[in-house]
C-alpha cells in the first residue's frame, strides 16, 4: 500500500518558489541533489547564521535583500553580469506569479505573490544600482575588462534566448512589468542614467546598417521605450538626443544623435564611405544586373521596398508618440527643425558628404512627416487656415531668408516685411494696452494687484503644429525626395557618359592600340557595373515606391491650393500687382511641386487615381503670368509637366489616359486660357536671362509645339485658338509666329548644313581597310565628332519637324497673320530657301544612308513645305504673297516651282487639291516676277532717300525713329521689332507705338509713282 506524500507547509513552499526565483539555497551542496537546479548557489554565511540561531534552512521573505546582496557582492563566478542576473531573477518571479495563481489555498496565494512582489521590488531597485553606480557589485569590475556590450541592459533587452520567450512581454524582451516598475522605482535624473546608455547603445546598434540590415529589433525596442511618457521625457533629455554647438554640422547631427543613425538606414549608398550601410544593397541585390531577369530586379526591389516601409513606419510612431505629449513636443520640433536647417547645404547641386547628411536620411524623414502631414492633407482642406505664412517670415525653427523667393528680390521682402512688422506691433500695442486697461480695472474691482495683468501676457507669436508640419515638411521634401530625383538624373547622365566612352575604347582595340587600353576598359566597365547598382538602389529606395510618390503629391496639392489662397484663389485674371503675400513665399515650394507632378508622372501608373484639377489651375494661372513668377524656366517647368499629361503619352494606363483626356478637354480654366498662354510663353521664352537660353528656349519651345498639336485637335481649343489669333493678330500672335519662323529657319539650316558632313564620315567607316589604317586616336576623334554631329541632328530635326509642322496646321486655318506687310516677306524666304535645299542645291546631297535615324524624313518635309505654300495661297486674296515669292532675290529660281512639282509628282502623298493650289501659285509668281521687272523698269532710277536703309527697297509707308531720326519703312521696323524691340541703329528702347510717320516723305513717293506711271 502507497504512503501518501506529505504536504508541504507554506514555509517550504515559499522556500522552493525563492530558490527557482533567485537560484539560491541555504542547504549544503552535498544535501541539494533534489534541488530544482543544479546552478543553485549556496549561502554559506546565512545558512551558518541559521544553523547556530536553530531556525529552519528555509528561505523567506525577510532573507530576501540579505540573499540578494550576498549573491551579488560574494565572488562565486563569472558566468552572469550581476543586472542580467537580477532580470533573470525578474523574468522567473513573473513566472511563479502566473503558476501562483493555480493554487487552491488562497491565503497561500497571497503570502506567495507578496513574496514575489517584493522579490521584484528589490531586484528592481539592485538593477537601477547596478546601472546608475557602475562597480557596486564585484562582478562589474570584471565585465569592465570585457567585450560585452556597454549597456546590459540594451543587451537583455535584445536577447534573443529561448528563456527570454518564455514570459509574458513585448517590445524589448524585458520580463513584463520590469519597464513600468523601474519607471515607479526611479525618476527625473537617476531614470535619465539608468537608460542613458540603453539610448546610446541603440544608435551604435544601428550605426552603419543599410535596409537589409537588422534593425526591426533596436528600432522595435526604441518604438516601446517611447510609448513610456518618462522614458519619452528621459529621450528627450539625453545629451545626444539633439546635440547642439557650432561645430555641429549636418553629418555629425545624422551621426551623433538617438534618432539619426535610425534615419541614416536606407538603399541609396552614402557616399561616406565610413558610415556606408551593411549589408551593400547594391552588390548584394543587384549585381550584374544586365545580365538578370527583370522579375529578379523587381522582387529585390519590392524586398528592399517592404524593409524600408516597416523603418519608416516605426520612426513615424516614435515621433508622433513625441509630439504628442506636451512634455516632449517641443524638443522634438526642435530637432527636426535643426536636423533640416543644418542640411540646407543638400539643396545646393554640389553637397559636401562630410558637412551634409546622406540622401537616404532625409527620404526617411520625408516619409515620416508626410506621415504626421497626413490628417490635414485631403480636401476640403479645412484646416488650411491654421498655415502661416508668418512662419516662412519669421525664420521660426529654418532659415527661409536664404531661399529665392517666387517674385519678390530680397531688397523688397525685407521692406515689406518691416512695414507688416511695424503695423503689426504698432496694432498690438495699442489693442494690447487696450486689454491691459480693462484688465486692469476688473483686477482693481476684485482687490488684485497690477502685477497679476504682466504675468498673464504670453504666448504671443505662436504657430499651430498644422503650420509647424507644414512647412518642416515642404523644406524636407526639398532637400530629400526632389534632391534625390535630381540625384538621381546626374547618375543616369553619368551612366549614359560611361557607356558612351566604352563605346569608344573599344573601337579603339586592334593594331596599334594603347598599351593601357584594356585596363582602362576593366575600369570603365567597373565604373558602368557601380553606377548600374546605384540606379537600382536609387529606384528601390524611392523611384519605384508608389506611395511615397503619391503621398508627395498629396501633399503639393495642399500646397499649391495654399498659395493660390495668397492671390485670392482660383480666377483669372491675376489681381494686379502680385500680392506681396505670395511673391515672398520660397521659389521651392512651386518647384518641387511640379518637379514632382512631372516625375511621378514618368513613373508607370504614378498618376492614377490622383486629383490633378488644382495643379491645373495653378498651371493655366501662372504659366504666362512673369509678374507673379519671375523664373521663366520655372514657368517652363509648368509646360513640361502638362507635356507630360498629354493622353498619348499614357496610353499603357488607359484609366488615367481617360482621366487626363477629360482633364484637358473639360477643364474650364484650361479651355478658356490654356492656348493663349501656351503662345504667350512660347513668345516670353526668347529672353530667360540665362547664358544658355539661345539653346534652351529651343526644348522648351518643343515642348509647347507637342502640347499645341494635340490642342489644335481638340474643337474648344482649336476655336479658342482661331479667337486669338484675331484678337492679338498684331499683338503677341504675330510675335509667335515671326519666332515660329526664325527657330524653324535656324534649326533646318543647321541640320541641312550638318547632314552632308554625316554622310562623308559615314563613307569613311563604310570604307573598313582605310578606317583600320587611321590611328587609334584619330579613329577614337573621328567617332567622337561623327556621333557629337549625329546627335545634334537628330535633336535640330526633332524640334524642326515640330515646327514645320505647327506652319503647316496652323496656316490650313489661319492665313491672315502671315500675310501681314511686315510678315509676308519672312515667310515666303524662309518657304523658298528650304524648298530650293530639297528640290534643286542639296537634292544629292540630302541622300544619306538610314535618314530616319536622324528624324529626316526628307519627302514628309517637302509636303509640308508644299502645303503651307497652298494654304497661304488660298488666303492671298491680294497677291502678297506670290508677289513676296517673287520678290525674293536669295532663293527663287524660275525653275524652282518645276523642280518641286516633279518630286512632288514622283512623291504621290499629297491630295489634288493641294497640287492644283500649288501649281496655280507657280503661274501667279511667275506673273509677279514679270510685273515686278515691268514695275523697275518703269521706275528708273529711285532717288536714295526713298530707299529703305536696310532692305534697299522702295519705301511705301516710311516712318521715323524718334531716337536715330532715321527714316524706314513701317513693315521693315515692324518686322524688327517682332525679334528685337530696340533701335536698330543704336540699340535704344524701341516699340511700334513709338513710330512717328514721316508724312512729307510718303507725300513725295506717291507723288513720284504717279509721275513715273505717268511717262
Amino acid at each position: 500500500m502507497a504512503i501518501p506524500k506529505a504536504e508541504r507547509s507554506l514555509q517550504e513552499i515559499e522556500d522552493l518558489m525563492l530558490r527557482r526565483v533567485l537560484q539560491l539555497t541555504l542547504s549544503p551542496p552535498a544535501d541539494a541533489s533534489n534541488a530544482p537546479s543544479s546552478n543553485l548557489v549556496f549561502l554559506e554565511q546565512i545558512a551558518a547564521e541559521l544553523m547556530s540561531e536553530d531556525r529552519p534552512m528555509l528561505l523567506s521573505r525577510d532573507l530576501i535583500e540579505r540573499a540578494l546582496m550576498d549573491r551579488l557582492t560574494t565572488y562565486f563566478h563569472a558566468r552572469e553580469e550581476p543586472l542580467l542576473y537580477l532580470i533573470a531573477c525578474y523574468r522567473r518571479a513573473v513566472d511563479e506569479g502566473r503558476k501562483s495563481q493555480a493554487m487552491k489555498d488562497k491565503k497561500s496565494m497571497v503570502w506567495i505573490q507578496e513574496t514575489l512582489n517584493q522579490v521584484k521590488e528589490l531586484v528592481v531597485s539592485y538593477a537601477g544600482i547596478s546601472i546608475i553606480h557602475p562597480g557596486t557589485f564585484p562582478q562589474q569590475e570584471l565585465q569592465r575588462n570585457s567585450s560585452k556590450p556597454l549597456s546590459p541592459l540594451l543587451a537583455a533587452m535584445m536577447d534573443e534566448s529561448p528563456s527570454s520567450e518564455s514570459s509574458g512581454y513585448s517590445g524589448s524582451n524585458l520580463p513584463q512589468g520590469f519597464i513600468e516598475q523601474t519607471i515607479a522605482r526611479f525618476q527625473g535624473e537617476e531614470l535619465d542614467a539608468i537608460f542613458h546608455g540603453v539610448f546610446i547603445g541603440l544608435r551604435d546598434s544601428v550605426m552603419r546598417l543599410s535596409a537589409l540590415g537588422p534593425f526591426q529589433k533596436p528600432l522595435g525596442i526604441l518604438v516601446t521605450l517611447v510609448s513610456y511618457p518618462a522614458l519619452a521625457r528621459a529621450l528627450v533629455r539625453h545629451p545626444n538626443f539633439h546635440v547642439r554647438g557650432s561645430n555641429v554640422n549636418g553629418r555629425i547631427f545624422e551621426l551623433e544623435t538617438i534618432l539619426g543613425p535610425f534615419f541614416h538606414i536606407a538603399a541609396v549608398p552614402d557616399l561616406v564611405a565610413f558610415v556606408k550601410g551593411e549589408p551593400d544593397i547594391g552588390r548584394q541585390c543587384f549585381s550584374d544586373a544586365s545580365s538578370r531577369r527583370p522579375a529578379d530586379i523587381l522582387s529585390s526591389c519590392s524586398a528592399i521596398k517592404s524593409c524600408l516601409h516597416h523603418l519608416q513606419d516605426g520612426l513615424h510612431e516614435i515621433v508622433l508618440k513625441l509630439l504628442r505629449s506636451v512634455d516632449t513636443r517641443e524638443q522634438v520640433l526642435g530637432f527636426l527643425g535643426d536636423f533640416i536647417e543644418k542640411n540646407a547645404g543638400r539643396a545646393q547641386i554640389q553637397v559636401n558628404p562630410l558637412v551634409n547628411g546622406s540622401t537616404g536620411s532625409f527620404v526617411n524623414l520625408s516619409a515620416v512627416m508626410l506621415k504626421l502631414c497626413d490628417p490635414f492633407l485631403d480636401p476640403p482642406f479645412t484646416k488650411m487656415d491654421k498655415i502661416d505664412l508668418n512662419y516662412v517670415l519669421k525664420n521660426v525653427r529654418v532659415n527661409f531668408s536664404n531661399l529665392t523667393a517666387i517674385h519678390a528680390t530680397s531688397e523688397e521682402l525685407s521692406r515689406w516685411v518691416d512695414k507688416r512688422n511695424y503695423a503689426r506691433i504698432e496694432g498690438f500695442r495699442q489693442a494690447q494696452a487696450q486689454r491691459e486697461q480693462e484688465e486692469l480695472m476688473r483686477l482693481q474691482s476684485q482687490g488684485a494687484s497690477a502685477s497679476v495683468v504682466q504675468a498673464s501676457v504670453s504666448g504671443q507669436g505662436s504657430f499651430s503644429f498644422i503650420c509647424e508640419c507644414f512647412f518642416l515638411t515642404a523644406r524636407s521634401l526639398n532637400i530629400g525626395p526632389l534632391k534625390a530625383v535630381s540625384d538621381f538624373k546626374t547618375l543616369l547622365q553619368d551612366l549614359s557618359r560611361q557607356k558612351d566612352s566604352l563605346e569608344a575604347l573599344k573601337a579603339m582595340q586592334g593594331p596599334g592600340a594603347p598599351a593601357d587600353l584594356e585596363n582602362t576598359i576593366k575600369n570603365t566597365e567597373n565604373n558602368i557595373e557601380q553606377l548600374t547598382q546605384d540606379r537600382y538602389c536609387y529606384e528601390a529606395q524611392f523611384l519605384r515606391d508608389l506611395q511615397l510618390l503619391q503621398e508627395c503629391v498629396r501633399f503639393y496639392r495642399l500646397m499649391i491650393v495654399w498659395l493660390v489662397s495668397l492671390v485670392g484663389g482660383f480666377r483669372v485674371p491675376l489681381p494686379a500687382p502680385c500680392p506681396m503675400e505670395f511673391a515672398s513665399m520660397p521659389e521651392h515650394f512651386v518647384e518641387d511641386s511640379l518637379e514632382m507632378l512631372l516625375f511621378t508622372a514618368r513613373v508607370p501608373k504614378g498618376l492614377e487615381g490622383v486629383p490633378l484639377d488644382e495643379f491645373m489651375s495653378f498651371i493655366v494661372m501662372f504659366m504666362s503670368s512673369p509678374l507673379y513668377v519671375k523664373n521663366p524656366y520655372l514657368r517652363a517647368k509648368m509646360v513640361e509637366v502638362l507635356n507630360a499629361w498629354m493622353p498619348s503619352k499614357n496610353h499603357y494606363a488607359p484609366a488615367l489616359s481617360s482621366s487626363l483626356t477629360t482633364l484637358f478637354e473639360g477643364h474650364q480654366l484650361a479651355m478658356d486660357h490654356l492656348v493663349p498662354d501656351l503662345l504667350k510663353l512660347y513668345v516670353d521664352i526668347e529672353f530667360t536671362g540665362s547664358h544658355t537660353q539661345f539653346y534652351d528656349k529651343f526644348n522648351i519651345r518643343h515642348n509647347i509645339a507637342e502640347l499645341l498639336e494635340y490642342l489644335w485637335l481638340v474643337p474648344c481649343h482649336h476655336n479658342a485658338w482661331k479667337r486669338i489669333a484675331v484678337t492679338e493678330e498684331r499683338g503677341f500672335y504675330l510675335r509667335y509666329l515671326n519666332l515660329l519662323i526664325n527657330d524653324s529657319i535656324f534649326l533646318l539650316d543647321e541640320s541641312l548644313k550638318k547632314i552632308p558632313e554625316l554622310k562623308e564620315m559615314e563613307a569613311e567607316r563604310s570604307n573598313v581597310p582605310e578606317w583600320e589604317r587611321r590611328p587609334p586616336q584619330e579613329r577614337q576623334e573621328r567617332l567622337r565628332l561623327f556621333h557629337q554631329i549625329e546627335q545634334h541632328v537628330r535633336s535640330d530635326m526633332i524640334l524642326a519637324n515640330e515646327n514645320v509642322k505647327m506652319l503647316q496646321y496652323t496656316s490650313s486655318e489661319i492665313t491672315t497673320p502671315f500675310l501681314l506687310p511686315e510678315m509676308v516677306e519672312r515667310i515666303a524666304s524662309m518657304l523658298n530657301y528650304f524648298l530650293l535645299q530639297l528640290v534643286i542645291t542639296q537634292r544629292k546631297a540630302l541622300r544619306i544612308r538610314d535618314p530616319e535615324k536622324y528624324e529626316f524624313r526628307p519627302k514628309e518635309l517637302l509636303c509640308q513645305i508644299v502645303e503651307i505654300y497652298a494654304n497661304l495661297a488660298r488666303g492671298d486674296i491680294h497677291g502678297e504673297f506670290s508677289k513676296a515669292i517673287s520678290l525674293d532675290g536669295r532663293s527663287y529660281r524660275d525653275e524652282l516651282f518645276k523642280e518641286a512639282i516633279d518630286a512632288i509628282h514622283m512623291i504621290n502623298q499629297l491630295p489634288p487639291k493641294t497640287m492644283q493650289d500649288f501649281v496655280l501659285l507657280g503661274e501667279k509668281v511667275k506673273k509677279a516676277v514679270s510685273e515686278a521687272q515691268d514695275t523697275e523698269a518703269l521706275l528708273g532710277d529711285v532717288p536714295e532717300e526713298f530707299l529703305d536703309p536696310i532692305q534697299y527697297t522702295l519705301m511705301k509707308d516710311p516712318v521715323i525713329l524718334p531716337s536715330s531720326k532715321t527714316t524706314i519703312d513701317r513693315a521693315t521696323i515692324q518686322r524688327h521689332l517682332l525679334s528685337d524691340q530696340t533701335d536698330p541703329f543704336n540699340r535704344s528702347l524701341l516699340t511700334a507705338d513709338m513710330l512717328v510717320p514721316n508724312v512729307e516723305l510718303k507725300a513725295r513717293i506717291e507723288e513720284f509713282l504717279r509721275n513715273a506711271r505717268k511717262n
